[in-house]
């Protein structure tokens, strides 16, 4: 009898691919049902690169630098994303905005992790923003991608306390522990079939989740 096809995976990156590490361990220990066929970088010689090799995932370099503009780009890359006929596409420390065009070629099969509790903080620099600004908590977030920065659709939220004689560097290595949680966790509720956008707005298990996502803590890694 034939296994049941995987879902397929691309996973974008621009760095050391920490995330997309989370991702190869997740579809290894098998709390991914998931295959990561293909790996993009818009830089080359970053670790990533070097985690996808050592995982024997096929990769490539798209440098942007090499293309006139964002949507020249950004069209080459839709064509290089769809040649590997993904089920869902992974945005990984990919440090480029893309175009909606782009956005809307993959829409509701494209995510995103934002280091911070969203709707606050989009954009950059946000465990000094979070601590900046007297927060008694920081965090991450995984949403939907949309032509909006930063502005997608909430999946799934973990909230990290943010105490005192914190610095950016220790906030962010704190809540990183928790965006390999829920990242991995968020792409197999989606190739289960039990995360879909509905008219902009993500259900799970065909309820509307809240605007901020599904709220998340290590004792409920099961649902």
């Amino acid at each position: 009898m034939t296994a049941p096809k995987r879902p397929r995976l691309v996973v974008l990156i621009s760095g050391s691919g920490s995330n997309l590490q989370a991702f190869i361990d997740a579809s290894q220990n098998s709390t991914l049902d998931a295959e990561i066929v293909g790996v993009v970088s818009n830089k080359a010689g970053v670790l990533g690169l070097e985690r996808a090799k050592k995982a024997h995932i096929p990769c490539e370099i798209l440098d942007h630098r090499e293309f006139a503009d964002r949507e020249s780009f950004d069209a080459e890359l839709g064509e290089r994303v769809s040649s590997y006929q993904p089920d869902l596409v992974i945005l990984a420390g990919f440090m480029r905005i893309l175009t909606p065009k782009f956005v809307n070629r993959f829409a509701g099969h494209i995510m995103n992790i934002h280091p911070s509790l969203l709707p606050k903080y989009p954009g950059l620099h946000t465990h000094q923003r979070a601590i900046d600004a007297g927060d008694h908590a920081a965090g991450a977030t995984v949403h939907f991608v949309t032509s909006d920065l930063d502005g997608g659709p909430a999946i799934i939220q973990a909230e990290v306390p943010i105490t005192s004689g914190d610095t950016t560097d220790i906030l962010a290595s704190r809540i990183l522990v928790q965006e390999h949680q829920i990242y991995p966790l968020a792409a197999q509720w989606f190739c289960e079939g039990r995360l879909t956008l509905n008219n902009g707005a993500p259900h799970l298990d065909g309820n509307a989740l809240p605007e901020t996502g599904f709220p998340f803590s290590t004792a409920n890694t099961e649902q």
